[in-house]
Order: structure tokens, then sequence, then C-alpha cells
């Protein structure tokens, strides 16, 4: 055009922001004031919407002082937009002081405003602002229900989400697909797993991978697998294609509960549909593999990872620091150095645990060091924990008290709980006595406590002390939290607790059972009746040893898993002294490699040895 007026520059701005483009939009502005046009308040609402979809709320300051300039700092279409556009940007502050300057405010400009709570917070902000939009006698509509909803899942407030429901209802949303996915999300994140269902049932229609990938990740959560997998299917069957949160939620869940089968098989699906290059997705998978016991196939997925996140790398780490391999986890924490991927604090958890279980006391101490000076990252109560657990470990437990008594804050459980047991493997029952005491002030309710420090008092043959704390625990009606020990099968999974005659096949495993406790005597084997708190003969503790969960689903496994696959187990607490000490002959013994998942980490046993090197 040889000549361009304000209404064909407008055209311009406004053209570019509503088809997406979003630069253009604003280099097109500045053409325009170059070119001595004076905005009207539609430039100015698409280069603002241009600002927040681009995310640069520096330039948006400066358009808006611009408008300030130009006088349209009460027009409603800017103000709306500015609320929207530092909303969207993150910067509430602002957000809110923009919103309070305005006199006459409309449904979109408190729905702008809504919206930015519930998305950045703080979330009872959202609630509040609704609230009053209510009292100011404001039209409701679908889009700050939603918004609104979306505050109340991040607080859990269930009986706001529940008056709200009830507006939709009122007011005829219900059948809206963004409303069902809104809701649908609500009560999920909130546990409400029920009124979940039920929105998510109402009409076929209305459901879409959004209320689908909700309502998995709500069961997930509920560690309710079953019903995660069984909604997945059904989406499937009506023909809803997954997306990548819903294979981050579904293998998550494998993860948790060590789900091999249901995990590989996801894997598959994952393939199939093309997320396996989907960084989250690929992280998970990593994390799944190494919490199933497959390292190498967990290697193997992050090795297949372009361009790995942060994500993966925490992994990666993670996985290793599982396993007891510390040097590898150093490595690769040098690797991601090299890459130029920044560490984070979750990083320095995986890499203080990863040499806690590997005793490289020196270079878990050189790492804590460097955290703040190196690498500006603040440690927090779990890095403190791990360096006491590293320590503890080691058996530095003097080391391990001064550490504590400098520390900036008192340990959490998870500290006082690492020191209560390196107390009862090296057998310091002064220090150990000090760590319950402490233990049980934070979590009253927690049998750990005083179970480890009877022990130790068995160790020391001091019976009546070990009677008194039995006591202490029946008064406070604190329950010992029993040991269970399960294998997958085929299909099926099969648990066993100590001295369990329950399963349909238990005459031919204490059978077997036997038979190996007498290969691995004769091959060494020498139990430690020490770690049995009961004031009984020595052959009963050894029976009572012999029969442990672990060893139970061992025995099961080697009469029902070829030979050729390795044996995974995986216990709900620490594998004890004794039982690490018997896996270990047993896998020299037999000829075959045994991974045990305990409640701490996971133990590799081959050839009568252990990838712990008995840090166990």
């Amino acid at each position: 055009m040889s000549q361009r007026n304000l209404v064909s520059w407008t055209a311009m701005v406004t053209g570019f922001t509503q088809n997406l483009h979003y630069f253009e939009a604003i280099s097109t502005f500045c053409e325009m004031r170059i070119a001595g046009e004076n905005p009207t308040q539609f430039a100015f609402s698409s280069v603002i919407k241009a600002c927040a979809s681009a995310g640069l709320v520096e330039f948006g300051e400066q358009i808006h002082c611009l408008a300030l300039k130009f006088g349209f700092g009460s027009d409603i279409f800017v103000v709306s937009n500015l609320v929207d556009m530092y909303s969207k940007c993150g910067v509430m502050v602002n957000a809110h002081n923009v919103f309070q300057e305005m006199e006459c405010k409309d449904e979109v400009l408190w729905t702008a405003l809504i919206d930015g709570y519930a998305k950045n917070g703080p979330f009872e902000d959202a609630l509040s602002a609704y609230k009053n939009m209510v009292k100011e006698g404001i039209g409701i509509d679908k889009f700050v229900l939603c918004s609104t909803l979306s505050a109340c899942a991040a607080l859990k407030a269930l009986n706001f989400g529940k008056c709200l429901h009830s507006v939709m209802v009122k007011k005829g949303f219900e059948l809206e697909i963004s409303v069902g996915n809104a809701l649908t999300d609500m009560y999920s994140k909130v546990g409400d797993m029920e009124s979940a269902s039920n929105v998510f049932g109402i009409d076929s229609d209305c459901r879409n991978i959004v209320s689908c990938s909700s309502l998995i990740d709500g069961y997930v959560e509920m560690d309710r697998m079953e019903d995660a997998l069984s909604v997945y299917v059904r989406l499937r069957r009506q023909g809803i294609e997954p997306n990548e949160f819903t294979f981050s939620s579904l293998i998550k869940a494998c993860s948790s509960q060590a789900a091999l089968e249901q995990g590989t098989q996801l894997h598959a699906e994952v393939i199939k549909f093309n997320f396996d290059s989907n960084p989250f997705v690929s992280s998970v998978l990593v994390d799944m593999y190494g919490k199933c016991g497959l390292l190498d196939d967990s290697i193997r997925v992050f090795d297949e990872i372009e361009n790995a996140t942060e994500f993966a790398w925490n992994s990666m780490l993670s996985v290793f620091a599982q396993h007891g391999l510390g040097k590898d986890a150093i490595q690769l924490f040098n690797r991601m150095k090299n890459e130029g991927v920044e560490p984070n604090a979750i990083t320095f958890v995986s890499l203080l645990r990863g040499c806690s279980h590997s005793g490289l006391v020196e270079d878990g101490l050189s790492f804590f060091k460097a955290m703040e000076k190196t690498f500006g990252v603040m440690p927090r109560e779990e890095h403190y924990s791990c360096v006491i657990d590293l320590l503890g470990r080691a058996g530095q437990l003097k080391e391990a008290e001064d550490f504590i008594n400098k520390m900036p804050f008192e340990p959490n459980a998870f500290g006082w709980c690492s020191f209560l047991g390196a107390c009862k493997i090296h057998g310091d029952k002064e220090r150990g006595k000090l760590a319950a005491e402490k233990l049980m002030q934070l979590e009253p309710e927690n049998s750990g406590a005083p179970v480890l420090l009877s022990n130790i008092y068995a160790k020391e043959q001091q019976w009546e002390d070990v009677r008194t704390l039995r006591k202490m625990m029946q008064d406070f009606n604190v329950k010992k939290l029993p040991g269970y020990s399960w294998v997958d099968v085929g299909n099926k999974t099969h648990i066993f607790g100590v001295e369990d005659w329950s399963h349909p096949q238990m005459k031919a495993i204490y059978d077997k059972l036997d038979a190996l406790s007498g290969q691995i005597k004769a091959a060494g084997y020498v139990p430690s009746t020490d770690s049995i708190p009961l004031d009984v003969d020595v052959s009963v503790k050894e029976k009572i040893l012999q029969h442990h969960s672990e060893r139970l689903a061992i025995a099961f496994a080697l009469i029902s898993i070829p030979s050729g696959k390795p044996i995974i187990v995986k216990k709900n607490l620490r594998v004890c002294s004794d039982c690490h000490s018997a896996i270990k002959y047993i896998s020299k013994l037999i000829g075959r490699k045994i991974i045990v998942r305990d409640n701490s980490r996971f133990h590799h046993f081959s050839n009568g040895l252990c990838s712990c090197g008995d840090f166990c």
C-alpha cells in the first residue's frame, strides 16, 4: 500500500495476533509508531495479547506505559488484556494493581484475574476474587467457574468445589466438555474418586483425553493402579487417543508398584503412538525400569533420548542411587555438567544417596559442600538427612553426631531414622537411644524407632529393656509394621509374610527352603541370631530367620521361574543383615542372579556378592 492509515495498521497488528504470529504483531506495532500513527485501544489490546502469548512481560510493561500515556488506562478492553498479560506471565502483583485501578469491572476482567491466581497462586486469592465477583453481582460463566475449580483442586478445597459444581448444574453447564474436564480434574486432585468417576460417567460424548487423563492421574495418586489401567482400556475402546500426560501417569503407577508386566506393555503403546521421544515420557520410563530392577533397560532408554532434559538426567541419577551405583552416578553427573545441564536440588539428593549406598564418604561430603558454593543450590532438610545416612552407613557415628549438632535446624524423621539404623548396625546403644527418642517425638505412631532400639538392646541381651519397650508400644497402641515380600510369576503377584503358610504351594516352598538352608550352612553361612529381639533358644531364632518373607519369596521363585530369568523380589521393609548374608550364599549356590528391592534400595546378588558392597 502506498498510503497506510490507522485502520490498516491496526488491521495488520490484529491479524497477526489472531493468527498466532505474535512477533510479527509486535514488530508491526513498532513500525506503526515509527510511521507516526497513534494507536487506538484496539491496536493496544492486540499487541498486549501478543506480548501475553509470547511471554514478553518487559515489552508488555512498555506497552502498558504507552497505553497510559495515550489515555487508555481505564479502557475496559486494554485493562482486561493487561491483567491477562500480567497473569499469563506470572506477575500477579501487577495484574492485581491494574485490576484495582479500574472502577468499572466486567466479567472478562474478573475472569482474567481469577484465572491468573488459579494458574500462579496464591490460590486462596482466586477463591476470594470469585466470592467478591458474586457479591458485585457480575454474571458468572463457565470460564470463571473452570478457573476457580482449578484453584480448588490446588488447595484440595473439596467443599468449595462442590458448591461450584452446584452452580454449574443450576446454570446448565454440566454437560459442557470443558466443565466436565474441570470437575473431573478437581475431584481427582482432592482424592474424591467416587465423585470424579460419577462426573466422568454422566455423558460419554463429553469425555475426551483431558478428562480421561485427569481420572487416571487421580487413581494413580490414590495407588489404585488397576482402576487407572481400566480407564485407559475404556478410552482406547472408545477411540480416544492417549497423550503424553496419560502415559506419564500410568507409567509412574507402574514404577511405584514395580509392575513390570504392565510397564512394558505401556512402553509398547508409547512407541506405537510416537511418544518415545517425549522428554517426560522417556524420563518416567527410565524411572520405571529402574524401580522394576531392570537396570540395563533403564540405561538403554536413557541413552536413546536425544537432548535429555534435567528430568531425564535426574531420573537416571535416581536409578543409579537406588541400585547403589555411586560411582556410576558420579560419572553421569560429570556427563550432565559437560552437556551444560544445570543440576538442581533433586540432582544432589540422588548423588548423595548414591554415595551413601556405595560408601563414598569423601565424594559425598565434597558434593554437599559444593552444592551452594559451586552450584548455587541451597541444601535442604533432605540433603542434610542424606549426609547423616552417608556418615552413619560408613560407621562414622561420632562424625554423624557432630554433623547433626552443627545443622542449622533439627533433623527430620528420615535423618533420625537413618542415624538410628546406623546405630543398630554398628551396635551403638547410647546414640541409638538418643536417635530413637528424637524419632518418637517427631513420629509417635512410627513403630520403627522402638523396634530398632529393641534390636539394639537384644544384641546386648538387655531383655528387661526390650520388654519395657514392648509394653510402651502396647500402652500407646503402636503397631509394628509387618514385613512382606512379593514376587511376580506370570500375571500374578505372590505375597509372603514371616512364617506364612497361606500359599497353596507352601509345602514345596518350605521343602525348598529347608534344602537351601542346609546347603548354605555347609558352604559357610552362619545365622546372625543377634538380630532377633526375643529371649528364646538359638535354634528357635534360627528357624525364625530361615522363614523371613524374602526367603520364602526366593524359594517360591526358584521352583516357579525358569532358570534363564532373573529373580526379582520386592520387600516393604529394609532387608535384614542375616537375610542379606543368606541370599549372597544362595546366589552362589544356585548360580542365578537375585534382585531384591527393599524400602531403601536395590540389591543385586550374584555369585556370592551383592552390588551394595555390604553397605546395606
